[in-house]
């Protein structure tokens, strides 16, 4: 049986659970897990539903077929085949610890994605991603032809049919005509010091003020410099004994975690949009399972 999923944003009004469960027992499809959200501050409704098509319904007559329900409660919908792996280009300057991450939990089938570029500024990791088997594109960026450069970058995206764009510590900012252009589909990854130890060797300020947590934050891109809507955080702890060098290893490994979980949130469809917070839904019985190990 094939698993699917339905996402669904619309105003809060009594019934709409009822309609989309009706619904699908009534093409044929059983539930498998759901979770919703009634913001009562925006008066926005959230819901994600996973099920299978026991009758082998498919996608577009499915999607057909609720138009009407849709259209009844101002919906804003979509339905999604489980199985299918996301279309993802990774970006990346000098620092390579999100990245090397990423390859190897997309390998193993940790991550329900297909990485189908990497672009980076710099040479440093092209053999890393040749070796993948995944094509790596360096696109030098200056001040100079930062609009070409961006053009370039484009053209990967609209080449591969990329969904969603990662930014694996790539140290370059984003115009906003892209980030306009590329809205919800830009992730992005930081030390969550902001705005506190802001420029060069944050870590290095950190320690000179006695901090006890280093965290990471993941956010979708926008025009106002890591501001973006937060998908997912985390911290881990250290002491007076750690050097400046600790603190940057263990923001690694922190960053390389967030990272990922926000895009398996956004690759499984958990993640919207709410004005500018996301609701986050959990993780779906066996979605975080590999497919092998090593």
């Amino acid at each position: 049986m094939t698993r699917y999923c339905l996402t669904v944003t619309c105003p809060s009004r009594r019934g709409i659970v009822a309609a989309v469960s009706t619904f699908l027992a009534d093409n044929g499809c059983n539930i498998t897990d759901s979770s919703q959200f009634d913001d009562l501050d925006t008066d926005q409704f959230f819901m994600r539903i996973g099920f299978v098509s026991e009758q082998g319904s498919e996608l577009e007559a499915l999607s057909q077929a609720f138009a009407e329900i849709a259209s009844n409660f101002g919906m804003t919908f979509e339905f999604h085949d489980e199985n299918r792996k996301m279309k993802v280009l990774i970006m990346v300057s000098r620092f390579g610890h999100c990245l090397n991450d990423l390859l190897y939990r997309a390998r193993i089938g940790a991550l329900p994605v297909e990485i189908v570029a990497v672009i980076s500024n710099h040479m440093d990791y092209q053999k890393v991603v040749v070796n993948a088997d995944i094509p790596f594109h360096c696109i030098k960026v200056t001040k100079e032809n930062k609009p070409e450069a961006e053009a370039a970058i484009m053209k990967v995206v609209e080449d591969t049919g990329a969904e969603l764009v990662v930014l694996a510590r790539y140290m370059q900012i984003l115009s906003d005509a892209m980030c306009q252009k590329m809205s919800g589909r830009i992730i992005n990854i930081h030390h969550s010091f902001l705005p506190s130890f802001k420029g060069a060797n944050p870590y290095k300020q950190a320690r000179e003020r006695g901090v006890k947590l280093i965290g990471a934050t993941s956010h979708y891109v926008t025009a106002d410099l890591d501001e973006g809507p937060i998908i997912e955080q985390d911290i881990v702890r250290i002491t007076h004994a750690q050097s400046a060098a600790d603190y940057v290893s263990l923001g690694r490994d922190v960053e390389s975690q967030v990272l990922a979980r926000a895009i398996h949130a956004h690759a499984n469809h958990r993640v919207f949009l709410n004005g500018n917070k996301t609701v986050v839904f959990p993780a779906s019985p066996g979605s975080y399972s590999s497919e092998r190990m090593g």
